[in-house]
């Protein structure tokens, strides 16, 4: 079963993409904001490519 385009929604889902080091998309209001491996993830953001994108205001998808 492909991941492609599926939302990220939880804590685990955003650790094991980072440990299992799969590519990711972000979007704001369905607005491509970037893309890549997750380098860190804190309460508050993700940082993907060396940005910081915020989680409340973010929507993070599988990208592969």
């Amino acid at each position: 079963m492909s991941r492609f385009m599926k939302p990220l929604t939880s804590n685990v889902q955003l650790y094991t993409a980072q440990l299992e080091r799969i590519p990711i998309v972000v979007f704001i209001d369905n607005e491509l904001m970037g893309s890549g491996i997750i380098e860190d993830i804190t309460n508050d953001s993700v940082k993907v490519r060396g940005e910081y994108y915020v989680r409340d205001v973010c929507t993070f998808k599988y990208a592969s």
